[in-house]
């Protein structure tokens, strides 16, 4: 059909960290997910035969960016801590867009390392690194 009109709001999009939902969302850009591994390559021999490999590495990086006055920042720097000291800090990760579109999922996330915080006129982003288990992206 064509002319079909969607809509996106950023404002439907939810990403739950365990049972804590984040909140804060930075201005721009605050959801990255990025698959690890290198997916699908290939290798074309001196004769021209095509080998394909199939990444077996389903891990992905997750970037999430919030204000710096956002209770995520807590919550993350909570499970950093946690997992530092014990090991259990991981928790499970969805991220859905409620209006239809991507969703994200995995059983086992983690603080890769704490958000960088910096100190302006104006409040600034912290950006954190929440790497996964094994995850399943759909569209």
């Amino acid at each position: 059909m064509a002319g079909k009109v969607k809509t996106y709001n950023p404002k439907e999009v939810t990403m739950a960290l365990g049972a804590h939902i984040a909140s804060g969302y930075a201005e721009d850009s605050f959801i990255t997910i990025d698959p690890n591994g290198d997916g699908i390559t290939k290798k074309v021999g001196c004769d021209g035969e095509i080998v394909r490999s199939i990444s077996p590495d389903g891990t992905f990086i997750v970037k999430l960016s919030v204000l710096m006055t956002s209770d995520t920042n807590s919550f993350l720097q909570q499970k950093y801590n946690q997992d530092k000291q014990t090991g259990d800090g991981m928790f499970p990760l969805l991220i859905k867009d409620l209006k239809g579109g991507m969703v994200f999922s995995t059983d086992s996330a983690w603080v890769a390392k704490p958000a960088s915080r910096g100190f302006g006129k104006e409040a600034a982003n912290r950006e954190w690194e929440i790497h996964t288990g094994e995850g399943e992206l759909n569209e």
